[in-house]
């Protein structure tokens, strides 16, 4: 089988495990016990911290240790303009982009529901870019927050992250940024991108499922989202998963030592791939921008087929990748995210993602090419028959 949805998930690391296996076993402790086994987990938890940190380029107690992305997304939205409404009532307004993540455009709409404020959506351009001059109209004294991912999980666009949170720094208005995907194939140190708040997710980086963090500059109140006994240093509740920040940092550590070496191989081979499947597939359409995307996504619409058919097609012939985001499978709508860059609906419909791991080699995107121009074909000629 070659998988190429590494978007959607990868498999835990051989190093992430061994480095976790402690914690799940001889060194269990609780880290706010007060006794061995619970200083010993502190001590990891600490050391998991400082880790990440060197990686970020921040101080270690700028880090909350969470679920995943989502709820690093959910602390950082919420957390963030909820304590900015706190502060000053008038800061009732959120920015996001047309191609976020569900986990960042959902939390601004139950801000929008619940709490009072408006939700204001920054364009993208054909390419899937959000631009500082389609951002700088929508900043303003009233501006809680600002949300624009990294890099988009579903057709790899790289947004310029430093060009947009420098205009809203020069405003005083925080800056999210989704790097969920980013994480592993782009620089992430927090202070060149000038961001004050970043997410990553560890099941993307070979991590488990379940362990995530969210770095928020420090000068940048948070108002919890998860109450209780005040651990994160009172902004996320919750005893520690201890083992996952440990994996976490691990994973996070060893993609990011090879990150320059990997991006260049894996971008190279992604290109031959694009080319390949341009070539074999007539009409088909690379979404994205046509470089500065993801090293690890090249996604295509197929028109005159149906995307789901062409999963299915591929699954056949042991080629496993998706039609978009993992978190929206299943639902007959067309993607947002294509339909934001222009894409007609019907079009839309017909969109698969092919995502790489660095494990990715040559021979499997050779042999993936060829099993898209023969799957294509075959659900077309259905079609017309």
């Amino acid at each position: 089988m070659i998988f190429l949805d590494a978007a959607a998930t990868t498999p835990v690391r051989r190093e992430v495990l061994e480095a976790m296996w402690p914690y799940l076993t001889g060194d269990f402790g609780n880290p706010s016990s007060h006794h061995s086994l619970g200083e010993s987990a502190a001590a990891a938890l600490a050391g998991a911290r400082a880790s990440l940190a060197a990686v970020l380029g921040c101080r270690p107690g700028e880090l909350v240790f969470t679920s995943g992305g989502t709820e690093a997304d959910n602390l950082a939205v919420k957390g963030i303009a909820l304590a900015r409404q706190a502060a000053d009532p008038a800061m009732n307004r959120v920015v996001i982009s047309a191609v976020e993540h569900p986990a960042v455009e959902e939390s601004a709409r139950y801000l929008e529901r619940f709490h009072g404020f408006s939700v204001d959506v920054v364009p993208v351009d054909a390419n899937g870019q959000v631009t500082p001059e389609a951002l700088l109209p929508l900043l303003g004294p009233e501006t809680a927050l600002v949300s624009i991912m990294y890099a988009n999980n579903e057709v790899g666009t790289v947004q310029p992250i430093p060009a947009l949170a420098e205009l809203a720094r020069g405003q005083g208005i925080p800056f999210h940024t989704d790097a969920v995907q980013a994480a592993g194939w782009l620089p992430l140190d927090t202070a060149a991108l000038g961001v004050d708040a970043l997410s990553i997710s560890g099941h993307k980086l070979g991590a488990p499922k379940g362990c995530g963090v969210l770095y928020v500059r420090g000068r940048v109140r948070v108002e919890p989202v998860l109450h209780g006994g005040g651990q994160e240093r009172g902004r996320r509740s919750g005893t520690e998963n201890v083992a996952g920040a440990v994996g976490l940092s691990t994973a996070l550590a060893l993609v990011q030592a090879a990150q320059r070496e990997q991006a260049g191989r894996v971008s190279r081979l992604r290109d031959v791939f694009i080319d390949a499947v341009l070539t074999g597939v007539p009409e088909a359409i690379l979404t994205g921008h046509p470089t500065d995307r993801l090293p690890s996504v090249a996604s295509f619409c197929f028109p005159g087929t149906s995307g789901e058919s062409v999963l299915l097609e591929l699954e056949r012939q042991d080629v496993v990748c998706s039609s978009g985001s993992a978190c929206a499978a299943g639902s007959d709508e067309p993607s947002t995210v294509l339909t934001a860059l222009g894409i007609p609906r019907e079009v839309a419909q017909t969109a698969v993602r092919f995502s790489f791991d660095a494990a990715v080699t040559g021979e499997d995107l050779d042999t993936a090419a060829k099993a898209v121009s023969a799957a294509v074909a075959g659900v077309r000629s259905l079609g017309t028959s």
